[in-house]
């Protein structure tokens, strides 16, 4: 924008649940602290994210982190899990330092299978000690990948050395297909980077729109018996067996899910979770209490020729993790979870293509790059606001009263706000700081603006295709482009 000139680009502020509100900002995430020594130790490495632009965990859906001391007993911890309805914990030592996690499948495994007393048994007999973590500022792939090839579901988030949320793989995951689909349905373009994919998958694939449908027929449309190997591990009980055998199952097979068979065929399915909020927290005893009693009953199930995408989609409208695989006898072949389907769909695509590990983890790294390139869903998903308010920025003018002339302040850039009542609201903000944008935004909507859903802010470029700012360095990318 040059001098006087009144031309304006257009951005748009809409609030998503996907950004986590910092501790500074009054919202306490409880958490422990890290150590500098577990930093160095247990960390996912981080690359200077913000100053290019990539994209964050910060960008993920993050959950608050329960956090309790490592001396507590199992059953207070089993309590406050199903008091909060998660299925994992972070415990801390006597220093408040992380140290500990544990989730359900450890409280099945390594409580009840090894029938150790809850009542009088500290929580850090059975955790897993020093957890990996992740830095809020690292890049959400490398935190998404290394999830998936640890094949755990859950990873602390830590900033300034205190743990601030904890990411489930699983929400990701499902975040990841609903954008594909909704992308792909409504025939938006995304802004993916495309180089080097054409040498794994072919020269036909020219551009983002043909990529994005290159990942969902190959990652996600074949049906689940390709990610299925023959000698597929499962762990089946009768109804009237006892938790407690269930359990040991479990830990023997090292699974996290029984599946409940009469003559082969599924009547319910007990999960680790099941055994935490149905039996524990209920105070029953696993050792009387039959399968029965405690499982879901009918549970739904997929076939061997159900599409992965369609049983994502199912384990996601029911909100459960584990999904059993019939063959097209009704007989169970396997149970698969969310984990399980990402890791052998990209897998699956880099044996297709004929190549190795490093070639696999490259399109598992696309993926997630695409899959959150597409920014957030559309207007009318359910986890945004209907409330849409326009950004209108502009340089400031000379010519203008300011508080702030440009001459005097060069990083400084004139937004004006126009809130759902109609009301322009015109301030001047250092383009090299999100953060500061948000707040001053906040200051002034206060009340228009949910602070537990912090606002995305988009512009338009000249391709009007909107664009996610996710970092300072997007935001300086937004200001030039207005200016030009």
């Amino acid at each position: 924008m040059n001098g006087g000139a009144s031309s304006r680009k257009s951005l748009t502020l809409t609030s998503s649940p996907s950004l986590p509100n910092k501790k500074n900002n009054g919202v306490g995430v409880g958490g422990g602290v890290v150590s500098s020594e577990l930093a160095r130790r247990n960390s996912v490495s981080s690359r200077a994210a913000s100053a290019s632009g990539e994209r964050t965990v910060k960008r993920l859906r993050l959950s608050k982190a329960l956090t309790i001391p490592e001396n507590t007993t199992i059953y207070e911890a089993c309590r406050r899990m199903a008091a909060r309805r998660v299925d994992a914990l972070l415990l801390t030592d006597s220093n408040a330092l992380l140290c500990g996690i544990l989730t359900d499948k450890d409280i099945a495994t390594r409580v009840i299978a090894r029938e150790v007393n809850i009542e009088t048994t500290p929580v850090s007999k059975v955790m897993t000690r020093n957890p990996v973590f992740v830095l809020s500022d690292t890049l959400a792939v490398e935190a998404l990948q290394k999830m998936v090839q640890g094949k755990f579901r859950h990873l602390p988030v830590v900033e300034n050395g205190e743990v601030i949320a904890l990411l489930d793989i699983a929400k990701c995951l499902y975040d990841a297909i609903a954008r594909m689909e909704r992308a792909a349905e409504k025939g938006k373009a995304i802004a993916a980077a495309v180089e080097g994919v054409e040498k794994h998958w072919g020269s036909s694939i020219s551009g983002p729109n043909t990529f994005i449908e290159t990942l969902r027929e190959k990652m996600f449309r074949p049906s689940l018996s390709t990610i299925i190997p023959e000698n597929s591990k499962i762990v089946t009980v009768s109804p009237t067996d006892t938790v407690l055998t269930a359990a040991k199952k479990m830990l023997e097979y090292r699974i996290s899910s029984a599946v409940v068979t009469v003559e082969n065929k599924p009547r319910g399915i007990l999960t680790s979770k099941d055994i935490l909020m149905r039996v524990i927290a209920q105070n029953l005893s696993p050792e009387s209490t039959l399968v029965e009693k405690v499982m879901t009953p009918n549970p739904e199930c997929a076939t061997v020729d159900t599409p992965i995408v369609d049983a994502l989609h199912t384990m996601h409208d029911g909100k459960f993790l584990h999904l059993p695989v019939v063959d097209r006898d009704g007989t169970v072949v396997s149970v698969i979870d969310v984990i399980h389907i990402t890791h052998a769909a990209v897998a699956t695509v880099g044996n297709t293509a004929g190549v190795g590990t490093e070639a696999t983890n490259t399109m598992m790294q696309k993926f997630w790059d695409s899959a959150m390139t597409l920014g957030p869903l559309s207007d009318d998903d359910d986890s945004r606001s209907e409330i849409s308010m326009k950004v209108a920025s502009e340089e400031t003018d000379p010519g203008r009263s300011s508080s702030y002339p440009s001459s005097i302040l060069p990083y400084s850039f004139g937004f004006k706000i126009e809130d759902k009542k109609g009301r322009l609201h015109r301030f001047n903000c250092d383009t090299r700081s999100l953060t500061d944008l948000i707040t001053s935004i906040l200051q002034r909507m206060g009340d228009d603006i949910d602070r537990n859903q912090l606002p995305h802010i988009l512009y338009e470029d000249d391709d009007h295709d909107k664009v996610v700012l996710a970092s300072d360095g997007d935001l300086v990318a937004a200001v030039d482009h207005a200016r030009a």
